[in-house]
């Protein structure tokens, strides 16, 4: 048989195979991983040689679904697969940053990871696999790489924790978390939680890491059974020059140690860097400039790595001279755009977001047609970062993948405190943050912002979030390490760790994690952690001083929204034949009305500008879905008249019969001398006869003439009517 296989348990039974050698066997490396149905196809192809002056790793990562793998047609006109779907470059972006730091750092040759979802079980999620799968085509390839790694979900079912569980048991989890790791270290984290607390956050991470070792030691087998994966190929992707190395750091060291504790602004400080580095190079002869540039800039990157940690480790003190764990000032303006729904303005240091909230009916929900998570969404938050919120001139296009895994970072953190579980909130919701200002950590802004334009907004949120990014210097020899609160976009840029942690005053709802060095213990997960719940409630307490809670009421011209609930077998009634009633009754009320079937009964939401159109539309509702009851009085209108009385329809397409005898008190020979077809009359229903018909009285409703005596009533059929002469019947006889 073609092919190299490994398999493993993931210990409760379930088994994921890994395969190598069938496929793709033209690329440097391929692997195929399978668990259930699921089956993902992941290649990895890279060139000899690094470009000229390459100073980075230009790694490409890319995540397909094909719509084949689970028996279905893509959307659209053209029918074939296209842009990836925000789902698609999510996962992508979970594999890129789990491998990006495991390249040697001088490897510089362009290299492409593909990641395709070739077969789908809806129940066994492709995206906890797709770093197992691309690691497991680098690790049978001779491409330099320092892993093996994985990635595994992590959930917590009914207190127990559970590696990758199925779709149908999710709903039942209080996490839902994406680990990956080497044999020896966590190197990523992604996930939400329904506030957990610091210590289940750790255990869960302990839990997923023991989970790893296993399909990283998987990995390792295979590839001791694959030819070409050993010895990993040479290369030389740097050209050095130790000497002018140690020329740069003799010359420019002290000068930008004084710049790093100068307490200067962002763009100050930058600018101050820049200067040294532009007099070093006047320095060289210019005939030899050119040709030592590149080498000067990368020499003179490690000089401002080195003295940027050191100015933390040994003073204690960072760029902008807060202590460790202090956060910038912070300043919160609410209500800023007269028009939006609701507004914020969060400022935290150099980092701004203008956020807004916008409410919307059930047909601004998002659809989602991807190859294997379908249906729609209420929640829709979008984060946007133009150039000049970091003072640069750029191209303007869509959205990048940075904005996308920023904003879905804030959506996790959010949507668990939207009452959408509750029957008052019938509204989908849109948030937008456009980061006007950018120094560290524009995604936590976008969660404290999100937080305060929703209750700008007048939502009743159940609790406040806040959102904090943490940051990690350490020195390996000498085990020194510092854990920064609020990191600035430098110390994100040359530290260690970007550890962004959200959560309410009880527990986190979302993180992310990204670790750049081989090694974080517990101890100081642990110890960051609780470092962050001090800086999350900070940051919660000056929230909850600019907006103590939600708006009393929304705005005027946000749509109100009522929903009713209505028994299923109304819904085509309410509709009506070709939707002719449900757009008629929109028409004449102003309103917007949407209908779904859900549990069996129909759920129905009315929206409009104001209150007296919605309720309009509301009564005509309940008129036609309402259960015509004995005793009820009803405004109905004579349809027919016949000998023997009217028939009155009391509600739309529900007639009842007023007798002739129930119309008045007095005699009526002929019906038609009294009312005629299309007068509105008043009239109670009296009984519902045996075959569900409806007697209708006027008469009920009318004063009782003096000295009226009701007739006795008529005895069921088959039964003998008493009568005067019962009284005086002899006894029955006696024997």
């Amino acid at each position: 048989m073609i092919g190299i296989t490994k398999k493993f348990d993931l210990g409760d039974g379930r088994e994921i195979t890994i395969e190598t050698g069938k496929l793709a066997k033209q690329a440097d490396g391929s692997a195929v991983v399978r668990m259930g149905d699921t089956m993902l196809l992941a290649t990895v192809c890279c060139k000899k040689e690094a470009a000229e002056n390459t100073d980075f790793m230009p790694l490409q990562v890319e995540y397909q679904e094909k719509y084949a793998a689970v028996g279905r047609f893509p959307g659209g006109f053209f029918k074939r697969e296209s842009r990836p779907s925000e789902y698609e470059i999510l996962i992508a972006r979970l594999v890129d940053r789990a491998l990006r730091p495991l390249f040697p750092a001088d490897f510089h040759a362009e290299t492409q990871v593909l990641v395709t979802l070739i077969s789908g079980d809806k129940n066994n999620l492709p995206d906890a696999l797709a770093c197992l799968a691309a690691s497991s085509a680098l690790s049978v390839s001779n491409i330099p790489f320092l892993g093996p790694i994985s990635e595994v979900r992590v959930g917590r079912i009914n207190g127990e924790f559970v590696i990758n569980p199925t779709v149908d048991i999710m709903e039942h989890s209080d996490i839902d978390m994406i680990v990956a790791a080497s044999r020896e270290n966590i190197m990523m984290v992604e996930g939400e939680m329904k506030e957990i607390s610091e210590t289940d956050m750790v255990t869960a991470l302990n839990f997923a890491h023991d989970a790893i070792k296993i399909q990283c030691q998987a990995q390792l087998d295979l590839a001791e059974m694959v030819e070409k994966a050993n010895p990993k190929r040479e290369y030389c992707h740097e050209n050095n020059d130790e000497e002018l190395r140690e020329t740069v750091h003799k010359s420019t060291y002290d000068k930008v140690y004084a710049v790093a504790k100068s307490q200067t602004t962002k763009h100050e400080r930058g600018d101050a860097f820049d200067t040294i580095l532009n007099e070093f190079l006047e320095t060289i002869p210019e005939e030899e400039r050119q040709e030592k540039e590149p080498l000067v800039k990368r020499y003179y990157h490690d000089v401002l790595y080195h003295a940027m940690r050191n100015m933390i480790l040994i003073d204690r003190t960072r760029l902008d001279g807060r202590a460790l764990d202090e956060i910038r000032p912070i300043w919160i303006e609410t209500d800023y755009l007269p028009s939006a729904h609701g507004s914020a303005i969060f400022t935290r240091g150099e980092t701004q977001s203008l956020t807004t909230c916008t409410l919307g009916t059930k047909l601004d929900e998002q659809t989602i047609d991807g190859a294997v998570i379908e249906g729609s969404s209420r929640f829709i938050l979008h984060y946007n970062f133009p150039p000049f919120s970091v003072g640069e001139v750029k191209r303007v296009g869509s959205a990048g993948r940075r904005e996308i895994g920023h904003g879905n970072l804030a959506h996790r953190a959010l949507k668990p405190m939207i009452p959408f579980d509750s029957p008052d909130f019938p509204y989908s919701v849109r948030i937008v943050s456009d980061i006007l200002e950018s120094n560290g950590s524009s995604s936590m802004a976008t969660v404290c912002a999100g937080t305060l334009a929703l209750l700008d907004c007048g939502v009743k949120i159940i609790k406040p979030v806040s959102g904090i990014a943490m940051g990690l210097i350490t020195d390996e020899k000498t085990g020194n390490y510092a854990i920064l609160s609020d990191i600035l976009g430098d110390e994100d840029h040359l530290g260690d760790m970007d550890f962004k942690v959200c959560g309410t005053k009880d527990g986190i709802t979302a993180c992310q994690m990204d670790i750049k060095i081989n090694g974080l213990s517990s101890e100081i997960m642990a110890e960051a952690l609780e470092q962050a719940r001090k800086g999350r409630l900070f940051i919660l307490d000056k929230i909850n001083e600019a907006m103590p809670a939600p708006r009393e009421d929304y705005k005027t011209f946000v749509p109100r929204i009522v929903q009713l609930i209505i028994p299923k077998e109304f819904i085509g009634a309410v509709i009506g034949p070709a939707g002719k009633i449900i757009q008629e009754m929109q028409r004449e009320t102003n309103t917007v009305i949407n209908i779904e079937e859900k549990d069996g009964l129909g759920y129905v939401d009315v929206a409009a500008a104001n209150l007296d159109d919605i309720q309009r539309a509301v009564a005509k509702i309940k008129t036609i879905t309402t259960v015509p009851e004995v005793g009820e009085i009803y405004d109905g209108i004579v349809k027919t008249i016949q000998p023997f009385g009217a028939f009155v329809e009391i509600l739309p397409n529900t007639d009842g019969l007023l007798h002739v005898s129930e119309i008045a008190y007095k005699r009526i020979e002929n019906v038609s001398d009294v009312l005629k077809e299309g007068d509105e009359i008043k009239v109670k229903l009296i009984a519902v006869d045996e075959k569900g018909k409806f007697k209708l009285s006027h008469k009920a409703l009318l004063p009782k003439p003096e000295g009226w005596t009701e007739a006795p009533p008529r005895p069921p059929r088959g039964e003998r009517r008493p009568s005067h002469n019962d009284n005086h019947r002899r006894p029955p006889r006696k024997y």
